[in-house]
């Protein structure tokens, strides 16, 4: 029987090969960047959206000087004050009141301003929890429940992560980068550790951030070209 050749392989099946030549490329495992409790971590994430990873982190050690009583000062303090603290982001004007009523809604719903009862529930169950909160959706659940110090097993999809996956065609391009989430994560096995699905997304996003450029990508040097149906092409 002839051999199908690399790039038409099976999505399953080439997400483990792709999975471990990057690893080879980029170092696994791959240490978490922290160990946030989940609901610094949701803050972190809320920072984030739309916003360069320097800023972010900008905004939140912001958060932390200003507020040094923790999260329920900055959900009790006036709004211009936490936009201030947050100017570094994108959209101070809309994150600092979506913040405020996030960390009013998680007090309300759980009588206490902690989501450290998170890791009593499933990981379908989490999600679904914080999925729940406005301006939540897969991503920033999955980072939740990944990045935290909880490290559950979720599947974070990033811009370049899910870049790399359509162009791997390990998703089609119609498909949105909320929407990938289940998919991509439904391909990976489902005996993998926490780690193991966490360096999944890191390696892809890695590989988006120094090789699989939006623009100008450098397939004559990407480790997985032979797998790329759009390297291939070029």
């Amino acid at each position: 029987m002839t051999e199908l050749p690399l790039v038409s392989l099976p999505p399953a099946e080439k997400v483990l090969r792709v999975h471990d030549l990057l690893c080879a490329e980029y170092g696994c495992p791959i240490a978490y960047f922290h160990a946030l409790d989940p609901l610094s971590e949701l803050v972190s994430s809320l920072l984030s959206h739309r916003t360069k990873n320097a800023d972010s982190h900008r905004a939140y050690q912001n958060l932390l000087a200003r507020f040094p009583g923790g999260w329920a000062d900055v959900r009790d303090a006036p709004t211009p004050e936490v936009e201030a603290a947050v100017a570094p982001c994108t959209w101070p004007e809309q994150k600092a009141p979506r913040l405020q009523e996030v960390l009013r809604l998680i007090t309300e719903k759980c009588s206490t301003l902690s989501l450290d009862f998170l890791a009593d529930l499933t990981v379908p169950e989490a999600r679904a929890w914080l999925e729940g909160l406005p301006g939540v959706g897969p991503k920033t659940s999955a980072a939740v429940l990944s990045f935290s110090r909880l490290h559950r097993r979720a599947l974070p999809v990033d811009s370049h992560h899910h870049r790399v996956a359509v162009r791997l065609g390990l998703i089609p391009p119609s498909v949105a980068v909320g929407p990938s989430h289940a998919i991509l994560e439904a391909m990976l096995p489902p005996e993998w550790s926490a780690q193991q699905v966490y360096d999944n997304h890191e390696v892809l996003m890695l590989h988006g951030q120094r090789c699989c450029f939006y623009q100008n990508p450098a397939c004559g040097r990407c480790p997985v070209r032979e797998l790329c149906p759009f390297g291939s092409a070029r």
